[in-house]
């Protein structure tokens, strides 16, 4: 008998240049402007512009808020525990992607 794996793979392509308003980026993640308010200040997201209302963000951010909103919606991780896991997350991609150059992964 033979036995067939299937294996999802969500994925999606989002530009770098993209430019989101607070608005927006709201809209895409469902969740409050209160909330990437708060990921702003922790330092989550790192948005161009000084006031909210002139804040861009760009298609690496629209990845990270996705991801956060995942670890609150989820998880029920709060923000600074939100904050800190991506810090982990990207300090892991980063020791994997020096392993791979090194030929050690």
């Amino acid at each position: 008998m033979i036995q067939t794996t299937i294996k999802h793979l969500d994925a999606q392509i989002v530009e770098e240049e993209l430019h989101l308003t607070l608005v927006e980026l709201c809209q895409t993640c469902q969740v409050s402007e209160d909330l990437i308010s708060a990921w702003v200040f922790e330092g989550v997201l790192e948005p161009d512009g000084q006031l909210p209302q002139e804040w861009r963000f760009s298609g690496s951010s629209l990845r990270r808020a996705r991801l956060a909103q995942h670890l609150v919606q989820d998880m029920e991780i709060n923000t600074p525990g939100v904050a800190l896991a991506l810090d982990l997350l990207d300090q892991i991609d980063m020791l994997k992607a020096q392993l791979k150059r090194s030929g050690h992964y």
